[in-house]
Protein backbone atom coordinates (compact mmCIF):
# COMPACT_ATOMS: atom_id res chain seq x y z
CA UNK A 1 0.00 0.00 0.00
CA UNK A 2 1.47 3.19 -0.96
CA UNK A 3 2.02 5.38 2.19
CA UNK A 4 1.66 8.71 -0.14
CA UNK A 5 -2.35 7.84 -0.64
CA UNK A 6 -3.33 7.04 3.12
CA UNK A 7 -6.04 8.83 4.34
CA UNK A 8 -7.38 7.95 7.34
CA UNK A 9 -10.75 6.14 7.71
CA UNK A 10 -13.77 9.06 7.27
CA UNK A 11 -11.27 11.54 6.09
CA UNK A 12 -13.29 11.81 2.67
CA UNK A 13 -16.31 13.01 5.02
CA UNK A 14 -14.31 15.04 7.36
CA UNK A 15 -13.56 18.78 6.85
CA UNK A 16 -9.72 19.53 6.64
CA UNK A 17 -9.38 22.31 9.14
CA UNK A 18 -12.62 23.70 11.17
CA UNK A 19 -11.18 27.40 11.01
CA UNK A 20 -10.64 29.70 8.50
CA UNK A 21 -12.47 27.40 5.78
CA UNK A 22 -13.21 28.25 2.29
CA UNK A 23 -17.38 28.73 2.28
CA UNK A 24 -17.74 27.29 -1.12
CA UNK A 25 -15.07 24.09 -0.94
CA UNK A 26 -14.38 23.57 2.48
CA UNK A 27 -10.41 23.65 2.77
CA UNK A 28 -8.64 26.10 4.55
CA UNK A 29 -6.61 29.03 2.78
CA UNK A 30 -3.69 27.56 3.82
CA UNK A 31 -3.80 24.20 4.18
CA UNK A 32 -0.70 22.22 2.49
CA UNK A 33 -1.06 18.09 2.80
CA UNK A 34 1.66 16.24 5.15
CA UNK A 35 4.39 15.44 3.29
CA UNK A 36 5.51 11.84 2.53
CA UNK A 37 7.96 11.63 5.34
CA UNK A 38 5.67 13.11 7.84
CA UNK A 39 2.65 10.15 6.44
CA UNK A 40 5.58 7.30 6.93
CA UNK A 41 6.10 8.58 10.84
CA UNK A 42 2.45 8.88 11.72
CA UNK A 43 1.68 5.45 10.29
CA UNK A 44 4.88 3.98 12.31
CA UNK A 45 3.64 6.10 15.26
CA UNK A 46 0.18 4.85 15.36
CA UNK A 47 1.79 0.64 14.15
CA UNK A 48 3.67 1.24 16.85
CA UNK A 49 1.01 2.70 19.81
CA UNK A 50 -1.68 -0.54 18.02
CA UNK A 51 1.69 -2.73 19.05
CA UNK A 52 1.84 -1.25 22.99
CA UNK A 53 -1.45 -1.48 23.91
CA UNK A 54 -1.65 -5.17 22.63
CA UNK A 55 0.96 -6.44 24.39
CA UNK A 56 -0.27 -4.39 27.54
CA UNK A 57 -3.46 -6.55 26.99
CA UNK A 58 -1.41 -9.53 26.16
CA UNK A 59 1.48 -9.56 28.79
CA UNK A 60 2.06 -9.75 32.21
CA UNK A 61 2.44 -6.34 33.96
CA UNK A 62 4.92 -7.11 36.94
CA UNK A 63 7.06 -8.72 34.09
CA UNK A 64 7.13 -5.75 32.02
CA UNK A 65 8.15 -3.14 34.70
CA UNK A 66 11.14 -5.30 35.55
CA UNK A 67 11.95 -5.63 31.93
CA UNK A 68 10.94 -1.71 30.78
CA UNK A 69 13.76 -1.01 28.33
CA UNK A 70 13.96 -4.77 26.79
CA UNK A 71 10.03 -4.72 26.87
CA UNK A 72 9.93 -1.03 24.42
CA UNK A 73 12.77 -2.67 22.02
CA UNK A 74 10.39 -5.39 21.61
CA UNK A 75 7.77 -3.79 21.03
CA UNK A 76 9.40 -1.31 18.90
CA UNK A 77 10.90 -4.82 16.50
CA UNK A 78 7.80 -6.03 16.25
CA UNK A 79 6.30 -2.33 14.97
CA UNK A 80 8.58 -1.77 12.59
CA UNK A 81 8.08 -5.81 11.13
CA UNK A 82 4.47 -4.70 10.71
CA UNK A 83 4.95 -1.67 8.78
CA UNK A 84 7.36 -3.58 6.51
CA UNK A 85 5.25 -6.86 6.29
CA UNK A 86 1.94 -5.63 6.34
CA UNK A 87 1.84 -2.41 5.05
CA UNK A 88 4.45 -3.02 2.87
CA UNK A 89 6.25 0.09 3.48
CA UNK A 90 10.22 0.50 2.19
CA UNK A 91 12.88 -0.25 5.18
CA UNK A 92 14.51 3.10 4.69
CA UNK A 93 11.04 4.88 5.31
CA UNK A 94 10.47 2.98 8.62
CA UNK A 95 13.91 3.70 9.69
CA UNK A 96 12.60 7.60 9.18
CA UNK A 97 9.85 6.98 10.67
CA UNK A 98 11.10 5.29 13.77
CA UNK A 99 14.38 7.50 13.68
CA UNK A 100 16.34 4.60 13.08
CA UNK A 101 19.19 3.33 10.75
CA UNK A 102 17.46 1.36 7.47
CA UNK A 103 20.06 -1.90 8.77
CA UNK A 104 18.45 -1.25 12.54
CA UNK A 105 14.77 -1.92 10.80
CA UNK A 106 16.53 -4.89 8.73
CA UNK A 107 17.58 -6.58 12.33
CA UNK A 108 14.59 -6.04 13.63
CA UNK A 109 12.51 -7.93 10.89
CA UNK A 110 14.82 -10.59 10.68
CA UNK A 111 14.61 -10.84 15.45
CA UNK A 112 10.82 -11.19 14.48
CA UNK A 113 11.34 -13.49 12.08
CA UNK A 114 12.85 -15.90 13.42
CA UNK A 115 11.05 -15.58 16.94
CA UNK A 116 8.15 -16.61 15.09
CA UNK A 117 8.91 -19.88 15.12
CA UNK A 118 7.18 -20.17 18.96
CA UNK A 119 2.89 -20.50 18.01
CA UNK A 120 2.18 -17.85 20.67
CA UNK A 121 4.48 -15.21 19.82
CA UNK A 122 3.31 -15.89 15.83
CA UNK A 123 -0.22 -15.80 16.79
CA UNK A 124 0.64 -12.41 19.15
CA UNK A 125 2.28 -10.75 15.13
CA UNK A 126 -0.52 -12.08 13.52
CA UNK A 127 -2.87 -10.28 15.75
CA UNK A 128 -1.01 -7.25 15.66
CA UNK A 129 -0.56 -7.51 11.52
CA UNK A 130 -4.70 -8.22 11.30
CA UNK A 131 -5.42 -5.10 13.40
CA UNK A 132 -2.76 -2.80 11.63
CA UNK A 133 -4.46 -3.88 8.38
CA UNK A 134 -7.85 -3.40 9.08
CA UNK A 135 -6.77 0.35 10.37
CA UNK A 136 -5.48 0.86 7.33
CA UNK A 137 -7.43 -0.66 4.74
CA UNK A 138 -8.66 1.69 1.98
CA UNK A 139 -11.57 1.13 -0.47
CA UNK A 140 -8.76 0.03 -3.47
CA UNK A 141 -8.93 -3.57 -3.05
CA UNK A 142 -6.05 -3.75 -0.16
CA UNK A 143 -7.00 -5.86 2.39
CA UNK A 144 -10.39 -7.76 0.75
CA UNK A 145 -10.61 -11.14 1.71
Amino acid sequence: MPIGHFSPPGAANAPLSPFHGDEQTGLSRNFSPPSAAEAVRRVCRICCEVTTEMVMIAGHPVQMRRDRRRTLCHIRQIAMYVCHVALQIPLHEIGLGFGRDRTTVGHACHVVEDRRDDPAYDEFVAAVERTVNSIFRSGEGYGHE
